[in-house]
């Protein structure tokens, strides 16, 4: 009996082992690359951004909200938009005030994207945009300076710039609105207020004068006021004496008045020490040191001075 007619059963069931644990292999293989390549277009929008999802270069959808979402392998890409405010330091420009004054004024500006389609469609990129924005403020700038003096700019008491900014900020809005730019200024600031080199002296020499001005002109107000001041207190002085030297005459002649009346009283109640008391006032007023008298010795004057009573 020919020996090609026999089958090995172990060499067969060997190879067939082979075989379907090389294509569980190819499965796993498969799987693994098709789970890799899910996983590989998934992507998470954070907080404060914008997804642009392109394909062949147009953008096809953008992604505003937080979370998992997922783009087309291949054939779409994804970039990042900032969607929080940003700042921007606007370049350090000169413009010429309505007194013909010229002036290098430096602003910022903090502003956000607020329409990423048509930011990208009008702007392209993020550094176009702000390119832009830095053109249209410099122009609102320039022309709403140009309505205002020198003085009015640099004066803190007769500023402007409160209401000047949100009159730019306004202004800006409505060109970028106006062109489509998707982008929004929250707020434009004036930074700085310079002069340049060549005008600083000139400038500085000016104010030093009206300060000097302004000074001289408190100093002359503050000497009236004090000539003012201190001829109302002499009046009043004067007033208050010539008041209390009429009340001192008063109340001295009522005193004379009532010491009289008293010395009457008295007097009256005995005459002969009226007469007594009188002498001696007048020996008072006709007697000192050097007075000599001639009297006779029998004279009541003389014996009074001598000491005799009787």
């Amino acid at each position: 009996m020919s020996n090609d007619n026999v089958i090995d059963m172990n060499e067969r069931g060997g190879n067939g082992f082979n075989r379907s644990f090389i294509k569980l292999g190819i499965i796993i293989v498969v799987i693994i690359a098709i789970l890799g390549l899910i996983f590989a277009n998934l992507f998470v929008v954070k907080e404060g951004e914008y997804k642009v999802i392109r394909q062949f270069g147009e953008v096809v959808r953008i992604v505003e909200e937080p979370g998992l979402t997922y783009k087309i392998p291949f054939i779409q890409s994804v970039t990042t938009l900032p969607k929080y405010q940003m700042t921007y330091d606007v370049s350090e420009a000169e413009i010429n005030t309505r007194d013909k004054k010229r002036m290098l004024i430096d602003n910022y500006a903090v502003w956000r994207i607020e329409n990423p389609k048509d930011m990208i469609s009008n702007a392209r990129t993020v550094v176009n945009a702000e390119t832009r924005m830095e053109e249209f403020i410099y122009s609102v700038v320039r022309t709403e300076l140009g309505k205002l003096n020198y003085d009015e700019i640099i004066n803190d008491e007769k500023s402007s710039r409160g209401s000047l900014n949100d009159i730019v900020t306004e202004k800006v809005n409505e060109l970028l609105e106006k062109d489509k730019y998707g982008i929004v200024v929250t707020d434009v600031r004036i930074k700085r207020t310079d002069l340049p080199e060549e005008n600083e002296q000139s400038v500085y020499t000016r104010m030093i004068s009206e300060r000097e001005s302004t000074a001289q002109e408190y100093l002359s107000r503050g000497d009236a006021d004090k000539n003012k001041i201190e001829a109302e207190t002499d009046r009043d002085v004067k007033e208050m004496l010539a008041k209390a030297k009429a009340e001192a005459e008063k109340i001295r002649a009522e005193g004379e008045a009532e010491a009289a009346k008293i010395y009457n009283q008295s007097f009256s109640k005995d005459p002969e020490f009226y007469s007594l008391y009188r002498t001696l006032e007048s020996y008072k007023k006709t007697i000192d040191g050097e007075t000599i008298i001639v009297l006779p010795s029998d004279s009541p004057y003389a014996r009074l001075l001598m000491g005799y009573t009787d």
